[in-house]
């Protein structure tokens, strides 16, 4: 665990009237040109204690502690989440001493401790995931509407050269963006103009302390090498200047394509989407997927050529494409599904739906699962049985007590039980990338 300290905490920074237009800059950061950003990525409840705070993702690391800092001057209304993937002997210590740090600003904060990641292949997007995840239910559990991340230019540039390298599509190329709009939550990224340094210097001219964690110069991760491969200046604004023009059109072609949608696509809530007579173009049908698939990623460009060029039933992504008698259609693949998971109110199931019941229903062994093959046809409203199989339904032991997207019920307390369609991210994405003044009007579909 490395440390640095500097002066006293809450020392002044010396002001900077807004952002610098080299996002590579290393000079510090103000409070005041903070807030200029942060204010145009609104809207923003009003910062009122009666009302949900603004959540914060905290790692302890100079990125997000700098962001706590900073955002501790634009308002009161505050809720750090700090999470401990328990994958390091020092993590535990880590995690404790980064929320007396951010109570020491006037941050509250929250220790959200993680205990089923294990070392081992595919670790750090499997940290990732569930890191997002517990966010995700501390953000719903707080009623935090807006969740801000610490991520930076450096951070940036870095996902733009790694998804360059993948191959990836004209969206990806975007890189992150500014705002990400999820079902229940804003992920709000107000530092990605400003450089790691800069941020490391505006702590150490506030006397603030971080964490930095060994892993970052681990050179078998990716993200790692990438880093140590842009070292130049020229590089870095390159990639940065792309990622800026990417994102333009990135939002451009998302309007149009949120245009096509409600023209040509129905999306169920059962968690399936109707497509038609023909196929949609690549973009949209990856969206499709990602979004019956419960994912945050799209499948890979590549595979998904191949599935558009062959025009049959496949499998992809755990998804399935089917033909009907009423055109295409793309249905959750049953052997991809999540298993059984406790039934309780808001819980989520196969990253894709929520349950919601009354609080007098009796939960006691009821748990959440794929509905499964076995149901009558006219129990299921039409739909294909292996369709009907994809439903979220409640079990009792072995027992199927409640299909609610079908309206079929075996015991009268579940009538009530709803099930909602809430996949982790939209089908064509809602989100603000290159610059936050050249915001286009958003569509959510």
């Amino acid at each position: 665990m490395t440390q640095f300290s500097g002066r006293a905490i809450g020392a002044e920074v010396k002001p900077c009237s807004a952002l610098p237009d080299d996002p590579f800059s290393e000079a510090p950061l103000s409070p005041g040109a903070f807030v200029a950003r942060i204010e145009q990525l609104g809207p923003w409840l009003p910062d009122d204690p009666a009302l949900p705070p603004v959540g914060l993702a905290v790692s302890g690391g100079g990125d997000s502690l700098c962001l706590a800092w900073l955002a501790r001057h634009w308002r009161k209304n505050l809720l750090a989440f700090v999470v401990d993937h328990g994958l390091r002997s020092e993590s535990a210590e880590e995690a404790r001493l980064t929320v007396q740090r951010l109570t020491a600003i006037g941050v509250p904060a929250r220790l959200l401790t993680l205990t089923t990641l294990t070392k081992g292949p595919g670790i750090a997007e499997r940290a990732r995931q569930a890191r997002y995840a517990a966010l995700a239910q501390a953000c719903r559990e707080a009623g935090c509407l807006d969740l801000l991340l610490g991520h930076q230019a450096d951070d940036q540039v870095e996902t733009i050269c790694m998804r360059q390298e993948a191959g990836s599509g004209p969206d990806g190329l975007a890189g992150m963006g500014w705002v990400t709009a999820l079902p229940d939550v804003r992920l709000v990224r107000p530092l990605l103009g400003v450089s790691r340094q800069a941020l490391r210097n505006t702590l150490r001219q506030t006397g603030l302390a971080w964490v930095d964690d060994p892993s970052n110069q681990d050179m078998r991760a990716e993200r790692v090498r990438v880093r140590h491969s842009l070292q130049t200046q020229d590089t870095r604004h390159t990639l940065w200047q792309q990622g800026v023009e990417a994102g333009a059109a990135r939002m451009q072609r998302e309007a149009e394509r949120a245009a096509s949608l409600a023209r040509q696509v129905t999306l169920r809530p059962e968690g399936w989407a109707c497509l038609g007579a023909d196929l949609p173009e690549p973009e949209i049908l990856s969206g499709l997927i990602r979004c019956v698939g419960g994912m945050m990623y799209p499948p890979p460009p590549a595979a998904l050529a191949r599935l558009q060029a062959a025009g049959q039933e496949a499998t992809l992504a755990g998804v399935q494409l089917v033909r009907g008698q009423n055109g295409w259609f793309l249905v959750r693949e049953a052997a991809a599904m999540a298993g059984s998971v406790p039934a309780m109110a808001g819980a989520r199931w196969d990253n894709r739906f929520e349950l919601w019941f009354p609080p007098a229903v009796d939960s006691e062994g009821l748990r959440i699962g794929p509905a499964g093959l076995g149901l009558e046809r006219k129990d299921r409203s039409g739909w294909p049985a292996r369709f009907c199989a994809t439903l979220p339904a409640l079990w009792r032991g072995d027992h199927r007590v409640a299909v609610p997207h079908l309206g079929w019920w075996a015991e009268e307390a579940l009538k009530q039980a709803r099930f909602l369609f809430q996949p982790p991210v939209s089908v064509t994405g809602s989100g603000v990338y290159g610059w936050p003044e050249a915001r286009a009007e958003q569509h959510h579909t």
